[in-house]
């Protein structure tokens, strides 16, 4: 009889990755995915360690599945293994043994390769945490098996993890370790499996998926543009698409890819954090705020088309008005279709954690306030030029209502249609004939099952 898999996925991208993963290491052992934490044999939480109280949030939803797992042993008998894996579990491993101690098993981003051997280790253990949370030798991705879940129309790809930046207010290098980037070969043979089984689109992943270098197929080394050059190859694969990025790795090579791959679609997610250079110094972002002026005005020559979106922090340690005042001239300078933008919150272990200065929360709340309204202006601003425009949408889901169906734009707009589920997976011309807060609505104008050879109208 099968065992009930239940992963709990918090963060970016590349935690929907690792999740997906640690689903196929998992099967071999019996387990199977389900939506359900009621009546799964494991849970695990995969965390992010990126956002403020991100600890306390696991450790509430630990407390959560005790509860389910003491009221399912009183009901059946059966019994819940409770596992946590990802950054919080790097970064505070022996911390979660001691405040949980009926947690069964907690272990790294770098260690889920090895969770057969961590659950033959559990069984074994009498209720006492197993715990691994080193950096391995051996790179996981060599010892992954081969992806087992339908991907559906779109797909990640993770080619590259860890970061050697450093920036003084992020924890990925200490919970993601050092860069690490995946040979070309292996990265073609994993998206030509994805694309077999039904992808038309993927978006290659990485802490800094910019700073990838592999070994080509050449034998030589590679930089990401060749990578993504040599994917827009392989026949059936209609969409590529990056993230998340450094401007200090927006090398030549890429941005000419913007301009000369289709298949790229045009749209980039490049975190510039502040627009003020002394903040950029002192989050060791090693860029400025004209250097990232300079990166889009070279891609935006490439592809006039392109769509930006960025991170932004405000209230960093020392951050004044006309720091941040800079911040918003950058942005209303730039043009952006969407943004991510956060209060700064102090990660222990960072440098800035420990730096003087700290802004006031009532200044972060004003200031996040005010970079919000005009982010979200200029969002609204790109939804509106879409207005009547014919699009090509790759469609992916049901929508919520009743003969809806959801794609994607190449802007990676969300455009909800009424049509029939067979354009599930299937790129149509669409008419935008209404803007939402954060989606399009559309007709569909061609709903042949066709390749996206050209690019799209603007």
């Amino acid at each position: 009889m099968a065992k009930k898999l239940f992963i709990k996925t918090y963060g970016c991208q590349m935690n929907v990755y690792d999740s997906a993963r640690m689903a196929d290491v998992l099967r071999p052992l019996g387990y199977e995915s389900t939506d359900s934490v009621d009546g799964a044999d494991m849970v695990i939480l995969n965390t992010c360690h990126i956002r403020e109280k991100a600890s306390e949030k696991v450790y509430s939803e630990l407390g959560r599945l005790n509860r389910a797992r003491e009221e399912r042993a009183a009901r059946d008998g059966g019994r819940m293994v409770i596992a946590v894996a990802g950054c919080v579990a790097q970064a505070e491993g022996e911390e979660i043994v001691a405040r949980a101690p009926f947690v069964d098993m907690v272990f790294g981003p770098q260690t889920y390769h090895r969770l057969p051997e961590l659950v033959a280790r559990a069984s074994r253990a009498g209720g006492v945490a197993v715990l691994d949370v080193e950096f391995p030798v051996e790179a996981k991705f060599d010892s992954l098996p081969e992806e087992t879940s339908p991907p559906g129309a779109t797909a990640f790809l993770s080619i590259q993890e860890g970061c050697d930046r450093f920036c003084t207010f992020c924890v990925v290098p200490y919970t993601r370790g050092a860069e690490y980037s995946r040979d070309a070969d292996a990265i073609e043979a994993e998206a030509r499996r994805l694309v077999a089984a039904g992808a038309r689109e993927i978006t290659l992943l990485g802490q800094n998926v910019n700073a990838w270098h592999g070994r080509g197929l050449d034998g030589r080394d590679w930089r990401l543009g060749r990578l993504i050059a040599h994917l827009a190859d392989i026949d059936g694969l209609d969409r590529i698409r990056y993230m998340t990025s450094h401007p200090r790795d927006m090398d030549a090579e890429l941005i000419a890819a913007h301009g000369s791959v289709d298949k790229l679609m045009p749209y980039l997610h490049l975190p510039v954090q502040s627009g003020s250079d002394r903040i950029l110094a002192a989050m060791n972002r090693q860029h400025t705020a004209e250097d990232f002026r300079r990166i889009v005005d070279r891609l935006r020559a490439v592809r006039a088309d392109l769509a930006l979106s960025s991170d932004f922090i405000v209230g960093f340690p020392g951050e004044g008005d006309a720091d941040f005042a800079a911040t918003l001239r950058l942005v209303s300078e730039t043009g952006f279709a969407s943004a991510y933008s956060f209060k700064y919150s102090a990660r222990p272990g960072t440098p800035a954690a420990t730096m003087e200065n700290q802004v006031p929360e009532s200044v972060k709340d004003e200031r996040l306030a005010g970079l919000q309204q005009l982010v979200d202006g200029q969002e609204a601003a790109f939804h509106r030029s879409k207005r009547d425009a014919t699009v090509p949408v790759l469609f992916q889901s049901r929508g919520r209502q009743t003969g809806q169906i959801v794609g994607r734009s190449p802007w990676l707009q969300a455009v909800i249609v009424e049509a029939p589920e067979t354009l599930i997976g299937a790129i149509a011309e669409c008419r935008i004939t209404g803007i939402g807060t954060h989606s399009l609505h559309g007709e569909v104008l061609d709903d042949r099952r066709r390749p996206e050879t050209e690019r799209a109208c603007a």
